[in-house]
This record gives structure tokens, sequence and C-alpha cells, in this order.
């Protein structure tokens, strides 16, 4: 018997149609009932509680509940990163289910990753932020330079509190549509959330579509124009 991870139980949990569909849906970063997850996967009650009690002794669902009812989300950051991996290797090789509609091109332009700014304007703040100098990609790791974290702390985010969590502070995510990578962490969290707070951009109730409004993106646009 081969020994080390065991990658063919994972990739069978998510190989499902059904589970994958419910997995995807759990990318947004909100947890979900059964019910709910039942029909974005298209089956019934019942083959849906089958499969989610199959993701979640499988470690890549937690439950949580709240009273009465049963709440569903994604384990860890680390099972998003996995997911988004897959899309952009599916959406690379041409694996896509529909065809490209106004949908997708918003999706594609801003779109929450779990818990953080994917897409085309999640990349392009990743890439300004290096570029600033703000992000240090040196050597085998991500981390915040001192001018990123003054600049951070400026835009309101509580940096400190954030390298004292333990989650990590920075961290690439690859972009299934742009196949670049965009930022992740506690670090890209917190931004997304302060960017919702300050009222640029809200989700997309109905997906994982993130929608600026106008003065929003031009408020986004303003901040990755800062010089450093």
């Amino acid at each position: 018997m081969k020994e080390g991870p065991d990658i063919a139980r994972i990739a069978s949990l998510i190989g499902d149609p059904a589970r994958a569909n419910i997995l995807t849906a759990l990318m947004a970063g909100k947890a979900l009932t059964a019910s709910e997850l039942a029909s974005e996967a298209g089956v019934t009650a019942q083959t849906a509680s089958t499969h989610l009690s199959r993701l979640v002794s499988g470690g890549l669902l937690i439950l949580r509940r709240q009273g009465r009812h049963k709440y569903f989300a994604l384990a860890s950051d680390e099972v998003a990163k996995v997911l988004e991996g897959l899309m952009g290797l599916a959406a690379h090789g041409g694996h896509l289910r529909t065809r490209t509609g106004p949908k997708d091109r918003a999706m594609k332009k801003a779109r929450v990753c779990y818990n953080h700014l994917a897409g085309e304007m999640g990349t392009r703040l990743f890439d300004r932020f290096v570029g600033l100098g703000y992000l240090d990609r040196s050597g085998n790791s991500l981390r915040l330079s001192p001018l990123g974290k003054s600049v951070m702390v400026d835009f309101g985010i509580d940096v400190d509190g954030l390298a004292g969590a333990r989650a990590p502070l920075c961290r690439e995510c690859l972009d299934w549509s742009e196949r670049t990578s965009h930022l992740a962490g506690s670090l890209g969290r917190s931004l997304f959330s302060r960017m919702v707070d300050l009222g640029w951009a809200k989700r997309d109730p109905a997906g994982r579509a993130v929608i600026f409004s106008a003065k929003g993106e031009q408020a986004f646009e303003a901040f990755l124009s800062a010089k450093a």
C-alpha cells in the first residue's frame, strides 16, 4: 500500500457533480441550509443529506447549528483555495458548463472567493500591491511590508490584530478566470470587508459576483493609483 496523503479520497468527494455544485455554492462564503444546497445541487433533500454527511466526514465542510437550524460552510480557507484552483484548471481546459453571458462577465470582473475579492479587480489589486512594494514576494512566502502595513492601517485595517490570529495574514490564491494571483488570507478578507463597509461594493445576493457602484469603482481606482 502506498503511503502519504490520500488525495484520491478527497478527489472522489469533489468529483461527484452534485457535491461539486454544493461546494461551489459555498464559495460565496455564506453558510447555507441543507434545503438551499439541495436546490443548488439539483437533487432531493434526502440525497443532499447523504452528500453533506460525506463532505462533513471528509473534512471539506463544517456543520454549524443555530437554534433548531443547521447550516453548512466550507471547512477552511484551504478548501476554498483547492476549489478555486480546480475551477482555474477546468476553465483553462475549456471545461465550462454554460455559455458566457452577462452574469459570467460580472463574475470575471469581480467576485467573492470564499471571503476575499477575486476576478479582474482582485488580481489588479494584488499586482498593484506587489508593484508598490506593499507586498513582498521574495523567497517562498508572501509578506506585508512595513510600507504596506502603514497603508493598510491608514485604510482602517487592524493589521496587528490580524497578525495575532491563527489564519495567515497574506496568501496568494490562483484566480480561476484570470490565471494569476489575487490576495487571500486574513488581509484579503479584511480588505474586501472594508470595501463593503465603505459602500464601494456589495455582493450579488443571487451568486458570487461583487457589484461595485460607480463611486465605489472610482474610489477603488484611486486606491490603486496611489503612489508608493
